[in-house]
């Protein structure tokens, strides 16, 4: 690919300090630790000043728990003075009355919050908090008294994937703007759940053809997330064009977006093609993140479908989906390797099959 493409969302992982161990991420005492390392004030307004260079790309404030950060809201406030638009990533649980007031005036156009079920005993047991779930509903509610744009995030595993209807009933009652559904990567810290925990190809697909049907009813903008499948579905029901001209983010209804339409940019300053891949491109301690993003040779291979190798490399839908580059490397150790959790045999194959 000879143009860099436009950088449409950028996740920065602001401290990998937290207050919760759930099951798919690190232990109190590791992100502790490793939250020593953190960007300070300073380098972090470096970061922010480097991603303005670079376009007007969503700033996702993440984590670990980005509400620990003492200097969150004065980083906010100098992303949105570069005319940077942004947006908050949370696991919810500690939006209090204050906090809820500090959020709204801070100028995120979207608040993401975590919930990981249905009911209190499935998300608490996940996010290994009792009282986690009603702290999130609680959060959820100050937020929408204050008119704050609401998003709901759910990771996908064995553990709530049979509560896809109960969790779509309670994300309408709650009335957010937006449901993104996270199909589980395992890697990094995702490497603590167990294999029984994880999703099958054969899931993979009924959970995204669950989606896309309930895409049709146009009642809430769901979005499948680390699922690049779910637009070879989409195609396949011919709901892609429908999908796009409702889209709030219609340039990015392509799969895989590592490295192409998104970012990462971890707690201390490495830069990830997405935040499930890990394979560094530099560091923003050591270079520009501008320079990162446009040099990049790991970025530039990313961006070319025709290296991709296997069943994906021979799909036809290859440059609509390009299969989960993370999951192809959990898998193999190659990011270049096909999706291993996707159930679909490309034409070419199917018919050299004999079906």
């Amino acid at each position: 690919m000879d143009q860099t493409p436009e950088l449409r969302l950028l996740f920065w992982e602001t401290t990998a300090g937290c207050n919760l161990e759930c099951r798919h991420c690190r232990r109190l005492e590791v992100s502790r630790q490793l939250s020593q390392q953190d960007l300070t004030t300073e380098e972090a307004h470096h970061l922010i000043d480097g991603i303005a260079q670079v376009g007007r790309p969503i700033l996702v404030f993440s984590g670990g728990e980005p509400l620990l950060r003492p200097d969150l809201f004065e980083l906010a406030h100098g992303a949105t003075a570069r005319s940077l638009p942004i947006a908050l990533a949370t696991n919810g649980t500690l939006i209090d009355v204050a906090m809820a007031d500090r959020i709204a005036h801070a100028g995120f156009d979207r608040v993401a919050v975590s919930l990981d079920g249905a009911d209190a005993a499935t998300h608490d047991a996940f996010r290994n908090l009792p009282g986690a779930f009603e702290r999130v509903l609680d959060g959820v509610q100050r937020l929408q008294l204050r008119h704050v744009s609401l998003q709901i995030n759910t990771t996908i595993t064995q553990h709530n994937v049979s509560q896809l209807e109960a969790m779509y009933d309670l994300v309408d009652a709650l009335r957010a703007d937006a449901w993104h559904l996270f199909m589980f990567v395992p890697v990094g810290c995702g490497l603590q759940v167990p294999d029984d925990q994880q999703l099958v190809a054969e899931q993979y697909e009924q959970v995204l053809t669950w989606i896309a049907d309930k895409a049709k009813l146009n009642r809430r903008f769901l979005r499948a997330t680390c699922a690049p499948q779910y637009f070879r579905i989409l195609a396949q029901s011919r709901l892609l064009g429908r999908y796009r001209a409702t889209s709030h983010l219609s340039a990015m209804t392509k799969g895989c977006l590592a490295g192409t339409g998104i970012g990462f940019v971890s707690h201390n300053g490495e830069v990830f093609p997405c935040g499930y891949l890990p394979l560094s491109c530099g560091s923003v301690r050591q270079q520009p993140f501008q320079e990162i993003w446009e040099r990049s040779l790991l970025l530039a291979t990313l961006r070319d479908p025709a290296c991709l190798k296997g069943k994906c490399g021979a799909c036809e839908f290859r440059q609509l989906c390009s299969g989960c580059r993370a999951r192809a490397y959990a898998a193999t150790g190659d990011y270049l390797a096909e999706e291993p959790c996707c159930a679909y045999l490309p034409g070419s194959l199917a018919v050299s099959a004999g079906r």
